[in-house]
């Protein structure tokens, strides 16, 4: 059988994985992981943190498994973890969210996503509106769900959409409005009027709004507003987030989603049959986590601004245009002053040029529109600052 049939293959071509002749290429991700293990050069292409998050929710795990929290969780998540995303939700947001039907716990954000399209979309039709670029998952889950993706632009230096184009995005056939807010891979915060007009034309289209907010406490600049918080918008409104980034954790694979309990019935309708439940230790970790005090929250967002600062001034003095982050992990940066007007090739061969590996922001958007990215590139800043000092030493080496 040369040819396996099946949904992976739209899968892979919504991901931008799948070539003519029906080969898989593997992501970004891997191929710039394996050059930097190839060549030894310090990899600011992936967004995990090399610090460990905080020692009591790190000790909260290891008790948990200690005292036997290793077997199956409840379906819906444990109910102290549910009662802390509760309590979260209400203390920095003012959301009240009923932990017994408006939530449930999911294997981290993707899943989430995931689940989410695959319970929500109903038939070929039915289009699901992104801002690109885009996180990846994105486009390969629409694909996956057999809907028709959508994208409205975000453009440098701001990465604010504009109206019009949103307002043209949106039909009766949009069922849903995905939102990253803040954004990867561009690190913009949305301002109060996108963030408006995407409930208004929710409103107007009938349409779900769908929120990816794993960034929500690294945000820079003003604090995290979740659209959920605006006048009219709970009532259509899934609200996605994680404990990955938040804690420096990203390998536990702890998110949740909330919002009215009928939507979060039909995820849960789905969820329950992809991982079923997940991380039964890592969940009281997490409670514990979000509970800690409003100074854990916003240290943790002022060291990762200071880590940005870093990363931008060497990229600066390396002879980058850099895009200064407004929060989440990544800083982006166009490198067409120093011959990387085709930030793939750029990137591929920069392990070898300057030992440092970074992702082409093309990575991130749709076939039809690499173009109007191709010079410009995304640096992971959720390093030590001794790896990010090193890492710009090792890029001034462009400039020489």
């Amino acid at each position: 059988m040369n040819v396996i049939p099946g949904a992976w293959r739209r899968t892979a071509a919504g991901a931008g994985l799948l070539a003519a002749d029906g080969t898989v290429a593997p992501t970004i991700f891997a191929e710039m992981s394996a050059a930097a293990a190839r060549t030894g050069a310090i990899n600011l292409g992936q967004g995990f943190p090399d610090e460990d998050g905080p020692a009591v929710v790190l000790e909260a795990a290891r008790a948990a498994i200690a005292a036997g929290a290793n077997q199956y969780p409840p379906g819906r998540g444990i109910p102290d973890l549910l009662a802390a995303i509760s309590e979260h939700q209400r203390r920095f947001y003012g959301l009240e969210v009923d932990p017994a039907t408006e939530m449930i716990v999911t294997a981290g954000a993707t899943e989430a996503l995931t689940a989410t399209l695959l319970a929500l979309i109903d038939g070929p039709d039915d289009e699901v509106v992104v801002f690109e670029p885009y996180y990846d998952s994105y486009a390969a889950a629409v694909a996956l769900a057999g809907a028709r993706l959508r994208t409205v632009p975000l453009r440098a230096p701001s990465f604010q959409p504009d109206l019009d184009e949103l307002a043209a995005a949106v039909s009766d056939r949009t069922r849903i409005i995905l939102v990253n807010d803040p954004h990867n891979p561009t690190g913009a915060v949305f301002d109060a009027e996108v963030l408006a007009e995407v409930v208004r034309l929710a409103e107007r289209h009938d349409a779900i709004i769908v929120t990816d907010e794993v960034y929500e406490h690294l945000a820079f600049q003003t604090p995290h507003t979740p659209i959920a918080t605006r006048p009219g918008a709970a009532e259509r409104t899934l609200t996605i987030s994680s404990a990955g980034k938040t804690f420096s954790a990203t390998g536990w694979k702890i998110g949740w989603v909330h919002g009215p309990a009928e939507l979060v019935t039909a995820v849960l309708t789905v969820k329950q049959y992809l991982t079923y439940v997940n991380g039964s230790p890592f969940q009281p970790a997490v409670a514990v986590g979000l509970r800690l005090d409003d100074a854990y929250f916003t240290d943790a967002a002022a060291a990762l601004a200071q880590k940005h600062r870093i990363l931008g001034d060497g990229l600066r003095a390396a002879g980058f245009t850099v895009h200064a982050p407004q929060g989440g992990y990544f800083t982006v940066a166009d490198a067409t002053a120093l011959g990387g007007a085709d930030a793939a090739a750029f990137c591929r061969a920069l392990p070898e040029r300057a030992g440092v590996v970074a992702i082409p922001l093309t990575a991130f958007v749709s076939a039809a529109h690499r173009d109007e990215y191709s010079g410009l590139v995304r640096f992971a800043a959720c390093k030590r600052v001794d790896v990010l000092e090193d890492a710009a030493s090792r890029l001034a080496a462009l400039s020489a």
